[in-house]
């Protein structure tokens, strides 16, 4: 009897070792573009999952960071390199651009009209969305600094923390679901 005991005190080890291994229920997704359509598509999946009870985390980097830049917000102290990102590149969520299709920005106000038409939320109300379904967003700072971005311009938002690929693969090393949009 006490083999078994111990067998099974064992196995339960094993188990409970296992357990502490294994991946929470959550969605780790790098947000590499700020093009429309991949946007709404990364905020859709976002909050889909935390809809189904997982928790969802976003990284924005790269081509995704000026999609969270508040239009309403400027500072100054910006090198020629900053100013120049800052005035080329899309502030916020309703200046993104469709990545197939733009036609010279006719696509993407067709399609924000079709999209109005059939009742799809706009990028800004995902954005809404999500704040209120607590999704975590983390931006990059390195792609921040390359770009000339400051936190003073970024908008405000619950659950917005700033870091780097450490802290991302962090969050994505204990996630169910990695993705890349």
């Amino acid at each position: 009897m006490k083999v078994l005991e111990k067998q099974v005190a064992e196995l339960q080890s094993q188990l409970d070792a296992l357990k502490q291994k294994s991946p929470s229920d959550k969605l780790s997704l790098i947000v590499f573009s700020g093009d429309l359509d991949k946007a709404l598509a990364a905020f859709v999946i976002a909050t889909g999952a935390v809809a189904m009870g997982m928790e969802a985390n976003m990284f924005f980097t790269f081509w995704g960071t000026p999609l969270l830049r508040d239009k309403h917000k400027h500072v100054g102290g910006k090198d020629a390199m900053g100013k120049m990102f800052g005035t080329m590149l899309p502030t916020g969520t309703t200046q993104a651009k469709l990545s197939k299709m733009n036609l010279g920005g006719m696509g993407t106000v067709m399609m924000k009209a079709l999209m109005k038409k059939k009742n799809v939320s706009s990028l800004k109300e995902f954005l809404a969305l999500a704040e209120e379904l607590e999704v975590n967003i983390l931006i990059c700072e390195m792609s921040m600094d390359l770009m000339g971005f400051k936190r003073e311009e970024m908008i405000d938002y619950k659950y917005l923390t700033y870091g780097g690929v450490a802290s991302f693969l962090a969050e994505a090393a204990d996630s169910k679901i990695q993705l890349f949009i």
